[in-house]
């Protein structure tokens, strides 16, 4: 496999790259154009970036065979995660490598603001000496305010509350325990933060929410004279609004390590106010957040090429060594009950329910499942290149909903697996599935919801018939009749003289001359082949 290294990471993250055998590891010697860096991607399965090269629909378009770009760093926006997503190209980063760093930066950058240090530092420099010209203000007994209590965000409140400042934190996601865990306060929106704080920290991603979130309406909803730290996104901030607002006093001061354009333009009026302090995106730019960036996206894309394992995608659940153990057995199983599936099926479907019963309702994660159970059902679509990444994306431009449930209610079965599938209200098929002394030997037990057994590979041609006595010998005689020979057989009833299912597996498909006899028969229906 071909890893293809875009720009400079650690000395020791390439030396992991290179010390497996399964790796061809090629390393560019500075960054390259997309059109310069099209030739170099052709043959990679692997891009290893930071933030300077950007990874385009356009680039993952010339690397057919992609599977995975790994980003030694937080941010993606260099990356079309979208584009990745449809092409079922895995998107990881490396959020831990950073995390002190770029904490350690907001808080230096709070406490620089607070006393002002760079502007007196210049005016030493220019040999002046302006002591009451820079009066600071203590940061003991004063509010910060956390946008986004993530790694960084929590351990920037970590370092507040160390100087005896009060935490206030907006996060969707923070809960009233975690945040009494960490001594700080939630709030239940932006304004909570707002209207508390007296020192405002950003370490919120970009998103269509929170795009130009910090704009003139939110500043005028500020304390007066509030200031302002953002080592996280510059689009956050609408910066003409920011100007204005440092302009006129509402925001007493601002410090910024990142910006809507990168570099920060010679002539930005940012660069031109004196209550602003300014850095050119050192979030990350410590020896030890690079050596720990560079180890762990070589560690992290190994992992997924050589075993399959997940970690901080930003496009697919995470899946850990140890959970990917427990749901490795459903894997195969689920794929093959949708494969079954979509072969069995013969109109439109618009929705797939799935459920998760007996010992398989406890796994710790089912989407890996779920996903298993989409790629084997599509696998007929005229979706292209169907993989676990954009199987999701795939279903939902075929209208396919998906439906996933872990049930409490009893079943024959120690671990079970179903799943039916629907127009409308209408069940169109439905199969459930087990294993059978121990996770090695998966079966399919149940189809058109009648108990049956049959292997999850192999040619099998099903069909339903009437429950009369001869009707297996014509089966026989008429497959033999056509040179196909049966290797094992089931039959499923409701009741004594019904509709039975017949399963057969069989050592070679049937001709259509053996399917088009076994269908004239009235006794007989359904007729249908599937190859698993």
């Amino acid at each position: 496999m071909h890893v293809l290294v875009c720009d400079p990471i650690s000395p020791r993250g390439i030396a992991f790259f290179q010390a497996r055998p399964e790796f061809k590891v090629t390393v560019l010697p500075k960054r390259l154009s997309e059109a310069e860096l099209i030739p170099w991607a052709a043959e990679a399965d692997a891009l290893v970036v930071r933030s300077e090269t950007k990874v385009s629909r356009t680039l993952m378009e010339a690397a057919p065979r992609l599977k995975v770009v790994g980003r030694a760093g937080v941010g993606v926006d260099n990356v079309d995660v979208e584009a990745a997503t449809q092409r079922g190209v895995v998107v990881m980063n490396t959020p831990g490598g950073n995390t002190v760093t770029t904490a350690e930066l907001t808080f230096f950058m709070l406490g620089a603001l607070a006393r002002k240090i760079p502007a007196a530092h210049a005016s030493m420099v220019a040999g002046r000496w302006d002591r009451k010209l820079y009066q600071g203000t203590e940061l003991h007994g004063k509010t910060l305010g956390v946008l986004g209590a993530g790694r960084i965000g929590t351990e920037v409140a970590r370092r507040a509350l160390a100087f005896g400042m009060r935490v206030v934190a907006y996060d969707p996601f923070l809960t009233d325990a975690r945040a009494r865990q960490l001594g700080i306060e939630a709030v239940t929106d932006p304004d909570g933060v707002y209207r508390e704080a007296d020192f405002i920290t950003v370490h919120m991603p970009v998103t269509p929410e929170t795009r130009g979130m910090l704009n003139a309406a939110a500043f005028a909803r500020m304390k007066p004279g509030v200031r302002l730290i953002n080592c996280a996104r510059g689009e956050i901030i609408d910066e003409a609004d920011l100007v204005s607002a440092l302009v006129s006093g509402r925001i007493g001061g601002a410090a910024l390590d990142v910006f809507i354009t990168e570099p920060l333009p010679a002539d930005h009026k940012l660069r031109s106010l004196p209550n602003v302090i300014l850095t050119p995106h050192l979030g990350a730019s410590t020896e030890e957040a690079q050596e720990k960036c560079g180890l762990e996206v070589a560690e992290i894309l190994t992992a997924f090429l050589l075993t399959g394992e997940v970690r901080n995608a930003v496009n697919l659940p995470g899946v850990d060594a140890q959970t990917f153990e427990q749901v490795k057995p459903y894997l195969a199983l689920g794929e093959k009950l949708g494969l079954l599936l979509g072969q069995l099926n013969t109109l439109h479907a618009d929705r797939i329910h799935i459920t998760y019963g007996g010992r398989a309702r406890e796994l710790p994660q089912t989407d890996p499942i779920t996903r298993a159970v989409l790629r084997g059902f599509l696998s007929g679509s005229a979706v292209k290149d169907i993989n676990n990444i954009n199987v999701r994306s795939a279903a939902a431009s075929l209208g396919l909903t998906v439906e996933e449930k872990r049930s409490d209610e009893p079943v024959t079965f120690n671990e079970w697996l179903h799943v039916q599938v629907f127009q409308g209200n209408e069940k169109l098929v439905s199969a459930g599935g087990t294993f059978f002394g121990s996770p090695n030997n998966p079966r399919i037990v149940r189809v058109y919801s009648t108990a049956v057994e049959m292997p999850i590979t192999g040619t099998m041609l099903l069909l339903n018939n009437q429950d009369r006595p001869g009707m297996v010998g014509k089966l026989g005689t008429v497959l033999a009749k056509h040179q196909v020979n049966i290797a094992s057989m089931s039959l499923g009833r409701e009741t004594i003289g019904g509709e039975a299912l017949t399963v057969l597996v069989l050592d070679s498909a049937p001709p259509a001359a053996c399917l088009a006899e076994l269908a004239a028969d009235p006794a007989i229906t359904n007729v249908r082949v599937v190859i698993l």
